[in-house]
């Protein structure tokens, strides 16, 4: 009976690269499925993350953005 550790001494150098290959494919697309999920619930998720913040603004005040790229994060 071989064990994992075996196994993984016996593979040639293009089994480790086409077994890296596969699971860099896996996780990247992990990845991609995650920021699809997390972008379409920007809006609950920005609400959440700056209710504290907007509670101590004075009335009448809003958010601004001092970069031009920190609005898009919340478009």
């Amino acid at each position: 009976m071989t064990t994992s550790q075996d196994q993984l001494d016996k593979q040639t150098l293009t089994e480790h690269l086409a077994e890296l290959r596969s699971c860099l494919i896996i996780s990247l697309g992990a990845v991609a499925v995650g920021f699809a999920v997390a972008y379409s619930f920007i809006r609950p998720i920005a609400d959440w993350f700056f209710r504290p913040l907007v509670r101590v603004l004075p009335p009448g005040r809003t958010l601004i953005f001092i970069s031009y790229q920190e609005g898009f994060f919340f478009i």
